[in-house]
């Protein structure tokens, strides 16, 4: 009959080291440290850190300083913070907290604060004046450890690639810049992407497919890319339907739908929506005669010379064949019937 909570659930507390002299970027640098200790700690595979599950949570510690001076201001602690953009709205209302109290000639309070998600603010929690508010009192049952350091080394020596490192060496494999790569990091979309490599897809399509239909899809659920109903094979499957021609971008994105709906697997959506790339020479060649021959004006454009014009006629072949004619071989045809070179 007792409740053991999360008995056997270990709890880690990490206590930093201040870290000074971040002055105004100071919200930033504390989510992009809460960011990449949350890398680490499921690389790790410590846990996964979901923080809107209450995985992992941020206490978020400032003060504010007169430049010059060398002691630390008073010093508040804002509990529980539990996103990375909160990490960062919380410490920047400290921060215009803290300045405008001090501006004022006051005195900030060493106390823990609440943080409400509804407009970013914080209020007063419980005053903490001094270190024994904390009650703090030693463990007799709890002796220090003292880790040999070969044991710390063989430890370390097992440790798999690190998140920074990581990083870095996709981003050279994938011939990304910086900002891309930050970008593919903040989506959540580096594991997805990396499992898709691995099921056949080359990193261009990877990268295109789960920044592009699934970064949408997740944000319009409001779901987390690996939640999604869609596996990292599916979306290899679906860049190789791409690759061989059976799809274009179009088709592609209905075939996602499916897939995301519940449908079954894309070679399933695609049989059962009936969605393959119109490749019949014959049919094609009769949907091109019959744009031109509707279009009189426009192939007259084209056959003077303008062969941007062409863009219009495969429009009209794309809606007559519901989108799944090979645009690029649509074009193609037009101009040879028109005689005019590309």
């Amino acid at each position: 009959l007792l409740d053991y909570n999360r008995a056997g659930i270990p709890l880690i507390e990490i206590v930093t080291k201040p870290i000074e002299g971040a002055g105004e970027r100071a919200p930033e640098v504390a989510k992009a440290y809460v960011a990449e200790l949350r890398e680490v700690i499921k690389a790790l595979a410590v846990s996964e850190a979901r923080m809107d599950k209450g995985q992992m949570r941020c206490d978020v510690n400032l003060s504010l300083r007169p430049h010059g001076r060398e002691e630390f201001g008073t010093r508040s602690e804002t509990k529980n913070v539990n996103s990375l953009r909160s990490v960062e709205r919380a410490a920047r209302f400290e921060i215009q907290r803290h300045a405008a109290v001090l501006n004022s000639g006051g005195t900030i309070v060493q106390e823990t604060r609440h943080f409400h998600e509804e407009d970013g603010s914080t209020t007063s929690g419980r005053i903490k004046d001094n270190a024994e508010d904390y009650r703090y009192f030693p463990e007799p049952d709890l002796v220090p450890v003292a880790p040999a350091r070969t044991w710390v080394e063989e430890l370390r020596a097992g440790l798999p690639e690190m998140p920074r490192v990581r990083r870095n060496r996709l981003r050279e494999e994938w011939g990304v810049s910086e900002h891309d790569m930050q970008s593919i990091l903040n989506a959540g979309a580096v594991d997805p992407i990396v499992a898709t490599i691995e099921a056949g897809a080359d990193s261009a399509a990877a990268r295109k497919w789960w920044m592009g239909e699934m970064a949408r899809n997740a944000n319009e659920t409001g779901k987390a890319l690996d939640e999604l109903p869609v596996t990292p094979v599916q979306v290899a499957r679906v860049a190789e339907l791409v690759a061989k021609g059976d799809l274009n971008d179009k088709l592609a994105r209905q075939v996602f739908e499916g897939v995301l709906a519940g449908e079954g697997t894309p070679d399933e959506v695609v049989e059962k929506r009936g969605l393959k790339v119109v490749s019949d020479e014959g049919a094609l060649s009769t949907a091109v005669e019959e744009a031109i021959d509707g279009n009189p004006a426009i192939a007259d454009k084209i056959r003077s010379g303008k062969v941007a014009a062409a863009g219009a006629l495969v429009g009209a072949v794309m809606k007559a064949t519901r989108g799944q004619a090979d645009a690029a071989r649509v074009k193609e045809l037009i101009l040879e019937k028109l005689g005019v070179e590309g």
